[in-house]
Parts: structure tokens; C-alpha cells; sequence
């Protein structure tokens, strides 16, 4: 076919494209046009390839347009193209759409038919899909300007583009583009409906209202089938740096969510369980906080899901996550076999996807437990230069800091991560690293201050209760000191803390540390009844 006129409408076999309003479709038995669920990244690649049916482009080409210059993994556009074939190739006798130039690029290899019309008109007759919308598939509608001050609208859009950015970095996400939320701006259409259309389960939206310096964005999360509002928060701050102040609200937003859109999609009713819903469930069970329980839960399910599908770069993550976590709360029962086992999984991680954050998260954990600080915080920057909001990376840098000997510098990084997870199920981890800084510098009221916070966040974590115990010990309340280190045990399980002499830190802390060490923390935990030997 030759093509004609207007390139935002696209024809090929079954299929219909339509670029401006960012959808695919594909016709039915009965000639209707049915709205497929694809991802952003996907739609993207696919409008690239058919303006130049017949041509190769270039994988270069492709990850320039798509990915707008950043460095990306070739998994990535492996792991696109594939999902496009999936859809594409469905019940096609002869080869694919898309043909592989090997180690060059893609050539769409279809007959390509372009038609008058626009998006609005065009979908009328369109019928709604009767599947399932894919799993943590979610819009962010464009946020809504209630400020008096209209031209305060490329703020609210502002927020809108950024957020749908940060949260394609959940795993297993599927977004919805900027480019297709925002044609629904002003249509004031439902929830269901917009879910329906879109082919997806979660609808975030929001407001943001500013007046004078203040600032307040309201937002909410809803599932889309059932119009149920399942998480919502306000944010109100006072505006000197309104960049500074969209990346930090943004950051919030996408890690509460992070753990909001986990849950609510394990909450929801599964007939036959596969390694997506196992790898979901783990994560949730992982979320829960750190307990020894929790852990045991996680880690069976994200077995389960490698069982299932042992190629899964992020069950392998997820694993090695789960069991370096437990390692490092003193909760493992075998923690040899469970590093040995890490260090299986994230070296095949990192061989098949180098630029994975979360795999780097891991190794940093990893070699942090393995004594090598420098190492394990180059990996930590490393994550947080592929993922700024990494709250988790940036606690784990301040807990470097301390092992340089940078106390100060240390707590900076810390408080950056409770600010931007305030509700973190590891939030209770995250105090009583704070607290050790004030305790090793003999500010015992305020590490008091912060362990109280912990032990109320996290009632079943060990550590806290040490910590807790040698701060009682410091101020000389021995009874409390002592019954904090016996509760330490008890959670950390038998022969856990035995003495002095296996609590001093090692080589990878600098002299000076060694030295606070030995005048607070140990101090403390001598008062509080621990043997030297």
C-alpha cells in the first residue's frame, strides 16, 4: 500500500496505530478495533520502526529516540522488542513484523498504510477491552492547577511528567506515557473509564495549589476497576527552590508507591499463582518489614518464582535482596551458604544486566558485609546515579561514612532517606543507624531519642535492641540495659552476641572509629552484662 497524508494513524495487517493519542489497537473478528495494553516504551519503538517500513534503523537510532540519549542496557530494548513480537506475531503464520539485522538494529517488515483522520474521531467505534489490564500497570493523569495563578499550570505539569518517569523505575511497572495522559486533561472523565481506555489497573491523580510561598500537592492512588481509593497523601512545604522542591515531592510520591502498588496488587484475588504473582507476593511479604518471619516468607516465594522462571533477572535480585538483607539483621541461620548463594545470584545479574540499580544495591550490601566499605559505597553511588531516589542506597552510604571515619557527613545522606521514605518498612533500620552516629559521638539522650523511635518501628529487629542496651548501659540504667541485650538475643536467636570480643569492629573501620567504639558502644554493652570473652 502506498501511504497517504496525516502519519498519526498507521495501518498494518490487523493492527492500528495511533501516534497522537498514543494506543494501539487490533481489529476483531467483527472488524471493531480493540485497545491492546502495551507499555510507553514499546509504543514508542513501534511508531519509530513503521515511519520507515522496510528500512533498518539502528539500535543506536532507536535507543536515542526512545530512551532520549541515556545509557541503556541492550536487555532493555531486547526485553521490548520481544513484548512487541508477543503482540504483534500473535496467530502469524509467517515470520515477524519485526526483523533482527543481527548486531545492527530492527526493519519493520509489514506493508505500512497511513489515513486521514484524528485520535478523538477516529476511536469512537473503538470497543473497550474484556481482558485483564496487566499487573501494576498505571496512568498519572495530568495533576490539576487550583492555584489562582494559572500560569502556575507548567508546575502541576511539571509533576505530572516527573512522576510517571520515576515511577517506570518500580519493577515490573507498566506506564502509561506523558504523551497519552495528557490527552485526557480537562475531559473530566471517569476512573473506570479511563482505566478501561488505557488498559490499565491504577489511576494516580492529584492537585497542586500554591499561594504566595506555600505550596500543596494532594494526591491519590485508585484501582481502576473498582473506583476504590487505596492510598492518599498531602504534601504542603514552603517554596525556595521550586526544582529542588518538585524533585523531593516527586521522590515521596514514587517510593510510597513503590510499596502501595505492591501491595494493593497482592491484595487482589488469583486463581492459578505464576512466577509474576510469586515474585509480587515475595516482594510484598519483603515490605512488611524486618523480621525473621518476613524474611522466611519472601525468600520461599521468590524461590518459588525462579522455579518458575529462572531466567528472571528481577527474582534473582529480589532473592539475593532478601537473603543478603537477613544476613546483615544478624537473622540468618546459615549465613555462609546464604552469601555463597548471593554471590551466585548477583554475579549472573550483573553479566546479564550491568546498569540494573537494585543489582548494584545488592553487591554494595554484599561487599559491605564482606568488610570492603570502599567498594561497597562505590556501588551505592553507582545506584544512586542510576536511581536518585534510592532511599535505601543512601542510608547504606552514610553507614560507609561512618566506617571512613566521617561521622558529620554521615548523618546527611541518612536523614535524605527518611525524608524521602517517611513510611519505609525499613524505616526502624534507618533510626538506629542515625543513633549510632549520636552514640558513638556520646550524644546518649538523642541516640536515645532515635532507638525509642526505632524499637517502635521495628519491635522485632535485633540490632535496635543492642543498640538500646549499650545506650542504657552508657547512663548507667543496667537493669534496662540488661534486658534490652537479652530481648537482642532472643530475636537474633541462640549463641547471637556473646561477648565483647566478637562485637569490636573490624579493619575496615579507621582507627578513630575503633577507638569510639571502644569508649561508647562496648563501653555500653559492658554495663549492660556482655562477657569480655
Amino acid at each position: 500500500m502506498d501511504a497517504v497524508a496525516t502519519p498519526d494513524i498507521s495501518l498494518f495487517a490487523d493492527f492500528r496505530l495511533d501516534r497522537r493519542g498514543g494506543a494501539l489497537y487490533r481489529r476483531d473478528e467483527q472488524g471493531v478495533f480493540t485497545l491492546l495494553a502495551i507499555g510507553r516504551r514499546a509504543l514508542d519503538i513501534l511508531g519509530l520502526l513503521i515511519e520507515r517500513p522496510g528500512d533498518l534503523v539502528s539500535r543506536g537510532e532507536i535507543i536515542e529516540a526512545v530512551w532520549h540519549g541515556r545509557a541503556v542496557e541492550d536487555s532493555n530494548l531486547n526485553v521490548q522488542i520481544a513484548a512487541l513480537r508477543r503482540i504483534l506475531d500473535r496467530d502469524r503464520e509467517q515470520g515477524s513484523c519485526i526483523q533482527t539485522v543481527s548486531g545492527r538494529g530492527y526493519r519493520f517488515v509489514t506493508p505500512v498504510a497511513r489515513c486521514q483522520g484524528d485520535a478523538h474521531t477516529a476511536s469512537h467505534a473503538i470497543a473497550l477491552p474484556d481482558r485483564r489490564a496487566p499487573r501494576l500497570s498505571i496512568v498519572v493523569l495530568p495533576f490539576a492547577n487550583l492555584s489562582d495563578d494559572r500560569q502556575q499550570e507548567y508546575f502541576a505539569d511539571a509533576v505530572t511528567d516527573s512522576l510517571t518517569t520515576d515511577l517506570s523505575r518500580i519493577q515490573g511497572s507498566s506506564v502509561i506515557s506523558c504523551t497519552t495522559a495528557f490527552t485526557y486533561k480537562g475531559r473530566g472523565v471517569g476512573v473506570r473509564q479511563t482505566g478501561a481506555e488505557l488498559g490499565v489497573r491504577y489511576v494516580l491523580e492529584g492537585s497542586v495549589q500554591r499561594a504566595g510561598t506555600q505550596v500543596r500537592i494532594n494526591t491519590q492512588l485508585i484501582d481502576a476497576e473498582t473506583e476504590a481509593h487505596l492510598w492518599a497523601e498531602r504534601f504542603e512545604h514552603e517554596i525556595v527552590d521550586l526544582f529542588a522542591l518538585q524533585t523531593e515531592i516527586v521522590a515521596r510520591i514514587a517510593n510510597a508507591l513503590s510499596v502501595e502498588l505492591v501491595t494493593a496488587e497482592t491484595a487482589r484475588p488469583t486463581v492459578d499463582l505464576d512466577a509474576v504473582d510469586y515474585f509480587l507476593r515475595g516482594r510484598a511479604a519483603f515490605n512488611k518489614g524486618p523480621t525473621r518471619d518476613n524474611y522466611v516468607e519472601s525468600i520461599g516465594l521468590f524461590e518459588r518464582a525462579l522455579i518458575l522462571d529462572p531466567t528472571s533477572v528481577s527474582v534473582q535480585v529480589s532473592l539475593a535482596n532478601a537473603l543478603i538483607s537477613r544476613v546483615l539483621e544478624g537473622m540468618a541461620d546459615s549465613p555462609a551458604a546464604d552469601v555463597e548463594r548471593i554471590e551466585r545470584l548477583i554475579t549472573h545479574a550483573l553479566t546479564v544486566s550491568p546498569r540494573s540499580a537494585k543489582a548494584h544495591f545488592v553487591k554494595g550490601q554484599l561487599l559491605r558485609h564482606q568488610h570492603r566499605p570502599v567498594e561497597a559505597s562505590a556501588e551505592y553511588e553507582t545506584v544512586l546515579a542510576l536511581d536518585p531516589n534510592s532511599t535505601a542506597a543512601l542510608i547504606n552510604v552514610g553507614r560507609c561514612r561512618i566506617r571512613f571515619g566521617s561521622l558529620d557527613e554521615a548523618i546527611l545522606p541518612m536523614e535524605r532517606s527518611i525524608q524521602l521514605s517517611p513510611r519505609d518498612p525499613f524505616i526502624g533500620s534507618r533510626y538506629e543507624a542515625i543513633a549510632r552516629v549520636h552514640l558513638l559521638q556520646s550524644r546518649i539522650d538523642e541516640a536515645i531519642r532515635w532507638l525509642e523511635r526505632a524499637r517502635s518501628a521495628s519491635p522485632l529487629l535485633p540490632v535496635v535492641h543492642l543498640s538500646l542496651a549499650s545506650a542504657y548501659g552508657l547512663k548507667s540504667e543496667t537493669e534496662r540495659a540488661a534486658a534490652e541485650l537479652a530481648e537482642a538475643r532472643s530475636l537474633a536467636g541462640e549463641g547471637s552476641y556473646p561477648s565483647i570480643a566478637r562485637m569490636r569492629p573490624g579493619a575496615d573501620y579507621v582507627p578513630k572509629i575503633q577507638a569510639l567504639f571502644e569508649a561508647t558502644y562496648l563501653a555500653g554493652l559492658r554495663q549492660a552484662g556482655m562477657p569480655e570473652e
